[in-house]
């Protein structure tokens, strides 16, 4: 028989036994805990599982975001950056609309052309960085049938996409080299920014003479408002090379989320390689994502004109940038040309050497 002072004694030393494998396996827990924290950072530059973590990823309805439209539309976006990433996709029809969208939280990452990636970048205080370059090409300044060099614009109307984006820049460095400027400030050319959407109906009406626009635009301008190529972009840049779109990314995401980045580079990777090893393919999910976005897919002949105008590539060109930093800054949109630590392309040769393709220079 157990003594009452034996029974305490017992269930003391049974409650401290409890007490301290509870303590134990607490701690064991607690290290586990660290040690997944730790993983993930670990593995945000090796290629590891993501974390629960939600991106906010803007694109275009723009063939020269081609890549994009078939990883967000086709779903392979989303299953490479796995089930524990939420992704939430937002469209643009110009990259001032998603700058300002960047700058006001509602998204951590997108594709976007040069400029405004410049200009995030200074407004953001260096905020944003670059990581992946996405098209080259495919723009151009498409008129009427009756202007052949650039003493015929005198007098005339030309739209751009939105005052002060990549194509708008172009336009103007363009008519100043050729001794043209914008009719407010003295000139003779009346620059008219405006949607995409709306350029089509207003060069068949006859409100503008012209305009400077991405793909697919200058190629329903050719053949829907019967117009005719006075200038291609790629005939103005060393070797035709100039980037046309980019992947930017808030640095404060990249920093937390450099897995999900990693990945969705790796996405992007995977679009363009289909882009080129099987055109027809993607063109058609292209189309069928213009369908989804607007509501209207581009006939067959206008969407295979469209790519055969872009180049699709994972290098940001870095030297072109440079330059459209050096035309922002002269045609008054940019303080400065400096881009400093814009691009980070870590994350981008590390998708490139697992591929066994060659790195992009940082």
């Amino acid at each position: 028989m157990w003594s009452p002072e034996d029974i305490v004694h017992r269930r003391t030393r049974s409650l401290m036994a409890a007490t301290a494998v509870t303590l134990v396996l607490a701690l064991a827990l607690a290290a586990c805990g660290s040690s997944s924290k730790t993983g993930a950072q670990t593995n945000a530059t090796g290629g590891g599982s993501p974390g629960a973590t939600t991106l906010r990823l803007g694109y275009f309805p723009n063939v020269t975001h081609a890549p994009a439209i078939i990883g967000a539309q086709s779903g392979s976006f989303a299953a490479k950056l796995g089930s524990n990433v939420t992704l939430q996709l937002k469209t643009f029809n110009s990259g001032t609309e998603a700058t300002t969208a960047l700058l006001a939280g509602s998204i951590d990452a997108s594709f976007v052309g040069p400029n405004p990636a410049i200009n995030a970048y200074q407004k953001t205080n260096r905020g944003i960085r670059i990581v992946a370059g996405t098209a080259s090409g495919g723009a151009d300044l498409v008129v009427k049938p009756s202007i052949s060099g650039a003493a015929d614009l005198k007098g005339k109307k030309i739209a751009t996409p939105q005052l002060g984006n990549t194509q708008d820049v172009a336009l103007r460095y363009w008519l100043n080299n050729n001794g043209l400027h914008e009719t407010k400030d003295g000139g003779d050319v009346t620059i008219v920014p405006e949607d995409n959407s709306t350029t089509l109906t207003a060069f068949q009406s006859g409100a503008i003479d012209g305009a400077w626009v991405p793909e697919p635009y200058a190629s329903r301008l050719v053949a829907e408002g019967d117009g005719k190529i006075l200038v291609n972009e790629a005939s103005l840049w060393p070797n035709g090379q100039f980037v046309t779109t980019l992947l930017m990314v808030k640095k404060t995401f990249l920093d937390a989320h450099s897995d999900v980045v990693k990945n969705l580079i790796s996405g992007l990777s995977d679009a363009i390689d289909l882009i080129k090893s099987d055109p027809t393919k993607a063109e058609t999910e292209v189309n069928d994502g213009l369908k989804t976005l607007s509501g209207k897919a581009l006939k067959p002949d206008i969407l295979a004109s469209s790519f055969k105008h872009v180049t699709f590539t994972l290098d940001p060109i870095k030297s072109s940038l440079q330059t459209d930093a050096d035309r922002g800054k002269s045609l008054g949109f940019l303080k400065s040309s400096d881009l400093g630590q814009i691009f980070d392309l870590t994350l981008l040769n590390q998708v490139l050497r697992a591929a066994g393709k060659p790195a992009i220079s940082s």
